[in-house]
Parts: C-alpha cells; structure tokens; sequence
C-alpha cells in the first residue's frame, strides 16, 4: 500500500494529489492501467510527472 503522507512538491502530498483528482475521476472511463496512469500525470496540478502512489490508488479504484 502506498504512504500517503509521503511529500511529492511544495507541501502536496500523495493524499492531496488524489483528492484533487476524486471528483474528475468519478466521470472518467479508463481501458487499461496506461490510461489511467496518464490520466492523472496529465490531469494533476503543479506536478507533471508519474507520481505511483497517486496512480495506483486510481487504478485500483477503476478496477484495473
């Protein structure tokens, strides 16, 4: 299980890129894990890069 707490940039943490990301998510329709991982990379804010913990935690929410 991913560490949540765990720092990503400038005082976002795992936690708080997935809660940006709840909402637009519940509209999305995802194919395969690929998408979804780029889905949130394009999708989060600030920080444009693979973040796992934030990935996962949507993938496994979509049932990938």
């Amino acid at each position: 299980m991913s560490d949540t707490s765990k720092h990503i940039w400038e005082g976002w943490t795992v936690q708080d890129f997935i809660d940006h990301l709840e909402i637009p998510f519940q509209y999305q329709t995802f194919k395969d894990k690929k998408e979804v991982r780029d889905w949130c990379k394009d999708n989060q804010p600030y920080y444009k890069k693979h973040i796992p913990g934030v990935a996962n935690h949507f993938i496994k929410k979509a049932g990938l």
